[in-house]
């Protein structure tokens, strides 16, 4: 039987995958949109998990809003990234040192 534990390991699993993406490569910023996203995953484990165990639909609701804001980061995210790949030929965090506002 699959208990909370399982559920809270496993998303603890992707939570540390997703801290490792964010601090270990900080050259391409696709790799580190996905680990947002990863993260962003992870956290929604606990939040299904905790509304399961405690037989309420508040997390699950609440799930809703956290996909629906990933879904516009995501979107933003890669406009913002074609954008500077057009101008600056790369997506590279250390080519973007001196974008000007």
């Amino acid at each position: 039987m699959i208990t909370i534990t399982h559920y809270l390991v496993l998303a603890a699993l992707l939570f540390g995958i997703s801290a490792m993406g964010i601090f270990m490569n900080r050259k391409n910023v696709l790799v580190l949109l996905m680990s947002i996203e990863l993260m962003l995953l992870a956290v929604n484990f606990n939040f299904i998990a905790f509304s399961q165990y405690l037989g309420n639909t508040a997390g699950q609701v609440f799930v809703f809003f956290v996909l629906t804001v990933a879904a516009a980061e995501s979107a933003i995210g890669l406009a913002i990234m074609v954008l500077v790949f057009r101008n600056r030929n790369s997506i590279n965090i250390s080519d973007l040192d001196n974008l000007k506002g």
